[in-house]
């Protein structure tokens, strides 16, 4: 197979991750017979220092004609002013919107031999195996009107959370589609007790689940969720959630996995075409330095293989590869090991075990 990738190595250890995921494709595509080209283009504060905007017009084009996009991270101090008109997260939600990439997905899953990093006792991670879809496009981050204003009374802000009937039934159905490939068991997330976007949202869930006789459905409010992620989430399957709940949530699910360098995800679309990157930030306190966890990136880089590519062969081996690494004691700094890699290293010991 041959395929054109676009990098945007982004801010921070971006750069730093997305070369050791770039290495292992390249390894991938040694092994088994494929031709991988990649351009790189910049999103987010370096494209905001180079260009004025947080995602230039020349980006979203390349990123349009690749087969894939592999992302690294955005923002930092730098950019942090929140009276700034530009910021680099512009650019993050720019390019999801710009590519019609509504769903998001982050999978986690606790590894044994790494129990000992949650904060959770052991018991409450064995077994975590699920996926979080994120509706992506919509909700608060997205809805009109939104700014702040003066008012006798001081400054007012307004933020608009609009979904329609077509950005839930996508969603939803794709929640459905996945449940059915894997345990049979769906959990919507919403807040139907208090808000009208959310008696929508578990309207349709229960109209759609109609038509997946073999999947069963329940239905959770956002609040007892993010208490169960952390008593219970071994009972979850696949989670199907909108913008912000999913944001929230799939971050207080990193301590299930130990660290947030360990967790992948892929935003999908109606085509093969998606964006692919760690769940964590640029980290700018550790960047340059070489110490930061590639795992994530690469894991990024799996999926990216499985869903635009449909490469499932190469991608799990790319997460036996990961997987083996981890077992055989291969650590970065952030796994809790008195000998870590570094983030070359790391790399490298993935790579070896392709």
């Amino acid at each position: 197979m041959k395929a054109n990738i676009v990098l945007l190595p982004g801010d921070g250890i971006g750069p730093e991750v997305v070369n050791e995921a770039r290495l292992v494709l390249d390894a991938v595509a040694a092994k088994f017979g494929h031709e991988f080209q990649y351009s790189t283009h910049l999103l987010g504060g370096c494209a905001i220092d180079a260009t004025g905007t947080a995602m230039p017009e020349a980006t979203l084009a390349a990123c349009k004609a690749a087969a894939a996009v592999l992302l690294g991270a955005v923002g930092g101090p730098k950019w942090d002013d929140p009276q700034s008109p530009v910021r680099p997260e512009q650019g993050l939600l720019a390019i999801r919107k710009g590519l019609g990439l509504y769903a998001n997905l982050r999978p986690v899953k606790a590894i044994p031999s790494l129990a000992k990093l949650s904060p959770l006792k052991p018991e409450r991670v064995a077994g975590v195996d699920f996926v979080v879809i994120r509706e992506l496009t919509g909700g608060l981050y997205f809805g009109q009107p939104k700014g702040r204003t003066q008012t006798p009374e001081g400054e007012r802000a307004v933020d608009t959370l609009i979904y329609t009937e077509h950005e839930i039934r996508r969603i939803v159905r794709l929640g459905f589609e996945l449940a059915r490939k894997r345990r049979k068991f769906l959990t919507s997330i919403d807040k139907a007790n208090v808000l009208e976007s959310s008696r929508l949202w578990r309207k349709i869930a229960i109209e759609i689940g109609k038509e997946y006789p073999d999947v069963k459905l329940e239905h959770q409010l956002v609040d007892s969720a993010a208490m169960r992620l952390i008593t219970h989430a071994a009972q979850f399957d696949v989670i199907v959630t909108e913008n912000m709940f999913g944001d929230i949530l799939t971050d207080e699910a990193a301590v299930l996995a130990g660290s947030l360098g360990l967790l992948p995800s892929a935003s999908l679309g109606e085509g093969t075409l998606g964006l692919y990157e760690p769940i964590h930030g640029s980290a700018p306190d550790i960047a340059g330095k070489g110490i930061a966890n590639p795992t994530g990136t690469i894991l990024s880089a799996a999926m990216l293989l499985r869903h635009s590519l449909g490469l499932e062969k190469e991608a799990a081996a790319v997460e036996a590869a990961v997987a083996a690494t981890i077992d055989a004691g291969k650590l970065t700094a952030d796994l809790g090991t008195a000998t870590p890699l570094n983030t070359t290293q790391m790399g490298a010991a993935i790579r070896e075990r392709l």
